[in-house]
This record gives structure tokens, C-alpha cells and sequence, in this order.
């Protein structure tokens, strides 16, 4: 389809309420993601290393462009609630472990 790209976000303080009043609507986004043409890999919260909570998101898409993966990530239920404090996307080169790679 393109290249992959990792997405790192970082949740605002004190939203848990929040990450999980639309927590499902983020995960219906991932799985359908029209009409974005982005196709997530893989992904997951990431957990805060004291207590085990969410504290924001890492995902892997497969997208065209960086333009297509903004796109569909500006459109997600959390970012449209306004629960990240930081987000960096990335152009990722998927070496180790890639199931098209293996022979």
C-alpha cells in the first residue's frame, strides 16, 4: 500500500474518565478507518509505569503519505475529544518482525 508510520501520543493529565468514555469509538476509528486510506498494523495503549494505567497510544499504519496519516489520526474520537497533551507521528522503516519480510 505505502510506507508505515508510528504514532506516539501522549495523553493530557487526569483523563482516564475521559480515554475510557471514548475508548470505543477509538477502537471502531482503528478498524475503519474510511474514508482514510491508512490500515493500522498494530496498536495499543501505552501504560503509565507506576500504576499500569493508560497514558496514551502507539500505533503502526500503513498509509501514502504523511498527509493521509494526519488526516485519519485528526479525525480519531480521542483527538477529537482533546484527550492527548502531545502527538508525534513518524515515517518508520519495519524491519524486525515484519510478516511481509519473511521468507
Amino acid at each position: 500500500m505505502g510506507q508505515y508510520f508510528a504514532i506516539f501520543a501522549t495523553d493530557k493529565p487526569g483523563l482516564q474518565a475521559l480515554r475510557s468514555e471514548v475508548r470505543p469509538a477509538h477502537r471502531e476509528h482503528l478498524r475503519n478507518p474510511y474514508p482514510h486510506r491508512v490500515v493500522v498494523r498494530l496498536g495499543g495503549p501505552t501504560l503509565d509505569s507506576g500504576n499500569g494505567h493508560m497514558n496514551g497510544t502507539l500505533l503502526v499504519v500503513e498509509a501514502m503519505s504523511l498527509g493521509d496519516v494526519q488526516a485519519f489520526f485528526s479525525d480519531d474520537p480521542y483527538m477529537q475529544a482533546g484527550l492527548f497533551d502531545q502527538v508525534e507521528i513518524r515515517p518508520w522503516h519495519w524491519g524486525l518482525g515484519n510478516p511481509e519480510l519473511r521468507g
